[in-house]
């Protein structure tokens, strides 16, 4: 399977990665800011060919400078696992305009600008995955500082439901993993002190399992996976 991973430097997306590499029927295309993180991924098993390329997914113009270096790489998509995200806690009263931008463009552009420019290299029966969070997931226990967060990530559920309405005469599937709390990076600075029940090589392995078999089953669904709240 020739897979696409944004977030590959830290927390789940590095997981993802690295125990994909490990298996042989893998081609693995990794996107991160961080270019000694990707290298790092190296170390392991490389099993699968490995890919990588160092890149800001604020940044625009991704069908110059980012489409071309997927396509000569892997030339077309069968997975596309949106990990990559933000995530800013503030009291309502201290959010700022930039605060809201930074947290739509990353957890709610980035992916629609990324999907959008990768359209005509996706295998047929492709599956994108994105992985939005339980913060963003109706009727689920919301927490103080969390807004703007919950709201870009209940914004990239709707997406991903419009998104298969929209894909699926192309044969393209599109589902969203509303992750709970598992022990990262990006949890610690939210919930100081708090022990999520599961690691992030536990979810990686899910989130894996979900991307190349799900879509055989799901379609435009987003899926709550969490064991604990937060």
């Amino acid at each position: 399977m020739k897979v696409v991973v944004t977030g590959a430097s830290q927390g789940i997306g590095y997981e993802v990665v690295k125990k994909l590499l490990s298996e042989t029927e893998h081609e693995v295309f990794a996107l991160a800011r961080n270019k000694k993180k990707l290298e790092s991924l190296q170390k392991y098993d490389l099993n699968a060919t490995y890919h990588y390329q160092a890149f800001d997914l604020l940044k625009e113009h991704y069908h110059k400078d980012l489409i071309p270096k997927i396509v000569k790489s892997v030339e077309k998509v069968d997975v596309l696992m949106n990990i990559a995200g933000l995530l800013i806690s503030k009291p309502l009263k201290d959010l700022t305009n930039k605060d809201f931008d930074d947290l739509f463009n990353m957890n709610v552009k980035s992916i629609f600008k990324l999907v959008r420019d990768l359209l005509p290299h996706f295998n047929k029966n492709a599956h994108i995955v994105n992985i939005t969070s339980m913060g963003g997931f109706q009727g689920s226990a919301k927490f103080p500082g969390m807004s703007l967060y919950s709201a870009s990530k209940g914004a990239l559920g709707i997406l991903t439901e419009c998104m298969a309405e929209e894909l699926k005469d192309q044969h393209i599937k599109t589902n969203a993993l509303a992750i709970g709390a598992v022990q990262t990076e990006m949890l610690t600075k939210a919930f100081p002190g708090y022990k999520a029940p599961v690691n992030s090589g536990d979810m990686a392995d899910f989130i894996i399992d979900f991307a190349l078999k799900g879509h055989h089953y799901i379609n435009g669904k987003i899926i709550p996976v969490s064991l604990s709240t937060p």
